[in-house]
């Protein structure tokens, strides 16, 4: 037996994500989808970010995880509006979700809104969001298999951030290969080694945040 789907199942994410990016657009607000596999270091380096640069740009966090508001009381902690998304056993955020909750704040008053999604290497990189980038961070102590078994998360993204380079002297890890394999998936995306936890490659990831704010204001 065989099923023809004649309508994109993505119809209505995507429908969702212009709406959101349409929104953004409006109130200049930056908006940077962070993926990764469960403990790459994500909300630690949120906590980073929101702390450097806080004073300078005004900060929203929303947190996708399938359960606990665990992540978005350590953001709200630093000073920033958080809010969670729990999908309840769902591996991604989608832009329905997204819309859902932008009422909880004044995008006038938003200008870096980051998106933490659910920890995961497969899903998460197919759902629009109506982000202005997606970031992928890879975190050393994963291996460096993980570019080559999952290239759609790295296909499209455009900024790799491989965490916890402070452990390299005692992992076997190549930092070069992970380059030269990102490199052969997406030529264009990059990588900013760096470390959450010691601070090394952290002012790298910072001007490039601070570059993107740039551009979006600019449009």
């Amino acid at each position: 037996m065989k099923v023809t789907l004649r309508t994109d199942v993505l119809t209505n994410n995507n429908i969702a994500a212009d709406f959101n990016r349409k929104l953004f657009e409006s109130t200049k607000t930056l908006v940077i989808n962070l993926m990764s596999s469960p403990g790459a270091g994500k909300t630690t380096l949120l906590e980073e970010t929101v702390k450097e640069l806080s004073g300078k740009y005004r900060i929203a966090v929303i947190e996708g995880d399938l359960a606990t508001e665990r992540d978005a009381d350590r953001i709200r902690a630093m000073g920033a509006k958080a809010v969670q998304i729990n999908t309840h056993g769902g591996c991604h955020l989608d832009a329905r979700m997204i819309a859902a909750c932008l009422g909880e704040f004044d995008l006038d008053e938003v200008d870096l809104l980051f998106i933490e999604n659910v920890g995961n290497l497969v899903c998460p990189s197919g759902y629009d969001l109506g982000q202005h980038h997606k970031v992928a961070v890879l975190s050393v102590p994963e291996g460096n298999d993980k570019i080559p078994k999952y290239p759609q998360m790295f296909m499209r993204t455009e900024l790799v951030l491989l965490n916890k380079i402070d452990l390299l002297p005692y992992l076997d890890f190549s930092v070069e290969e992970a380059q030269k394999d990102l490199s052969e998936i997406n030529p264009q995306s990059k990588v900013i080694p760096l470390s959450a936890r010691t601070y090394e490659g952290l002012t790298e990831w910072f001007s490039w945040i601070e570059g993107a704010y740039q551009q979006c204001v600019q449009q």
